[in-house]
């Protein structure tokens, strides 16, 4: 049996242009620019929004353009240097395409009493707008800005409420949900009520659904709050917080990384990322429409040695365990989900061969005969490998001094086990960006084999290749980071078949 010990996981570097090398994003767009080069075009993107909210992302995307910095920089939040100079891709304000929503047509909806009506209502005032340009216009937007007013992210999220002051009564149809659901899909005597259950399909969580109603359009989205592009002002000005003030150069650095990102781009990747390997996080979402609280949706995100990330949607079906509270497929729903991620791999693959590895993620033991499924998929050229991962409650460790332990740190406990600090003391940027003292993830080789040491130093990398914002590093890999954004997504309304879309249509 292995002893116990501690060792520290080397800091993974990314590669950035001309195959510099750098520990923080931040760093290495800075100085080097971006891994892939930008199109000759530049950004091609579509706003919709108010009047007023237009105006603030044409005037937020004029001020990103040059510096953005506070004197003295905090810990952990560099200088933002500019879009152009740190992605070296031109970005117009004046979009290729914007499309104005009155503010009248919005509150149509945004204060009934009915919180499905609502929401409904409110992200069919945009959905419907940018469908239409889509069909009528040539020249698309690679991807559309959803500025939104603040009252819809204040009314639209599922436990939100309307004043009584401001409330309007919604026309009632149905006396519950379920009446609502058990008629969806039925013919009607009355042509007037027939898409009226539509609504109740669909999560009450403007974000959410909206991504789910433009899946099947292949819509590339960014959604902004009117407030968050309207932080431009310098500290001292009237009234503006200087909390606000400091955190200006982390939204401009993780909105821009984001855009860059979707309409095509990497900015990093990992310079020390194994070739012929692909990770795999397995994502379940409970599915309330069917009737039964054991079915569930299931996805896989698959992230690839180059950076690049597809969902893939499985079925749906009774995966829920009630007693347990965990998920698990059956052999056969396991067997074509890996089917799926193998034969995707190998269209991306150079030279069309299956990934050597597999490494399955999950928060769960898998269990044999759903393994067996996954096995039967990978065949014979493919090493399987899962993966338990989950937060640590029960663990501290302490180091003489102020500072936290180590970011890296890792306490071997066995051949198959191990705790890994995802957090903790980072010495390049001198800070632990964090509360309290870190817990560890820990981590269990559960089915397959590998070498813990090997799967230790691949999540620690997987915690660097979050394009969605630009941090050194996450607290968790990325095929984990996001489970639960891309099945709330995958379960907000009654979605079809799709095919396996780019992770950018989740985030």
């Amino acid at each position: 049996m292995m002893d116990h010990k501690l060792i520290r996981i080397p800091e993974p570097s990314l590669m950035f242009r001309h195959e510099q090398t750098m520990e923080d994003p931040r760093d290495g767009l800075t100085l080097f620019g971006p891994l892939d080069k930008a199109k000759p075009y530049g950004v091609k993107v579509g706003v919709i929004g108010t009047r007023s909210g237009i105006d603030i992302y044409k005037r937020w995307v004029e001020w990103v353009q040059g510096p953005v910095f506070i004197q003295p920089p905090p810990p952990g939040r560099p200088p933002f240097p500019g879009f152009g100079a740190a992605f070296q891709t031109p970005w117009e304000s004046q979009p290729l395409v914007e499309l104005e929503v009155g503010d009248e047509e919005i509150d149509r909806h945004l204060y009934l009493d009915d919180r499905h009506q609502r929401v409904y209502g409110t992200v069919e005032v945009f959905t419907s707008r940018i469908l239409r340009e889509l069909k009528e216009e040539e020249d698309k937007p690679e991807l559309w800005f959803v500025i939104v007013p603040d009252r819809i992210y204040k009314y639209c999220r599922p436990e939100s409420n309307v004043e009584p002051a401001i409330r309007l009564q919604a026309k009632v149809q149905f006396k519950s949900v379920s009446k609502a659901r058990s008629f969806y899909g039925n013919q009607s005597l009355f042509p007037e009520v027939e898409d009226a259950p539509t609504a109740y399909f669909y999560e009450e969580h403007f974000h959410n659904q909206l991504k789910a109603r433009l899946l099947d359009a292949m819509v590339l989205t960014q959604v902004a709050k009117e407030s968050t592009l309207s932080n431009i002002r310098r500290e001292g000005d009237p009234g503006v917080a200087s909390s606000d003030v400091r955190r200006q150069s982390e939204i401009a650095w993780n909105l821009s990384t984001g855009i860059f990102y979707k309409v095509g781009g990497r900015p990093w990747k990992v310079s020390s990322i194994r070739e012929g390997v692909c990770y795999v996080g397995l994502v379940f979402k409970k599915d309330s429409s069917t009737g039964t609280t054991r079915n569930a949706c299931c996805a896989a995100q698959m992230f690839l040695d180059s950076g690049d990330g597809v969902v893939f949607k499985g079925a749906v079906g009774p995966w829920y365990n009630e007693d347990t509270g965990d998920y698990h497929l059956s052999r056969e729903a396991a067997k074509a989900l890996g089917q799926m991620v193998i034969e995707s791999y190998k269209k991306k693959a150079k030279d069309g061969r299956p990934p050597r590895e597999v490494f399955i993620h999950g928060r769960v033991r898998f269990e044999n005969e759903e393994w067996k499924g996954f096995e039967e998929a990978a065949g014979s050229e493919t090493n399987i490998v899962g993966v338990r991962i989950r937060h640590e409650q029960n663990l501290k460790l302490y180091r003489q001094g102020q500072n936290p332990i180590l970011r890296g740190l890792a306490h071997i406990r066995g051949r198959r086990s191990a705790h890994l600090w995802t957090k903790g003391w980072t010495p390049r940027i001198q800070t632990y960006p964090g509360r309290g003292v870190p817990n560890p993830l820990i981590i269990e080789l559960n089915k397959g084999d590998a070498s813990i040491e090997t799967v230790l130093q691949d999540i620690l990398t997987l915690t660097k290749l979050n394009y969605n914002t630009c941090v050194f590093g996450d607290g968790m890999p990325i095929t984990l980071k996001f489970a639960n954004a891309v099945g709330e997504i995958l379960t907000a309304g009654p979605i079809k078949d799709i095919p396996p879309l780019p992770f950018t249509h989740y985030i």
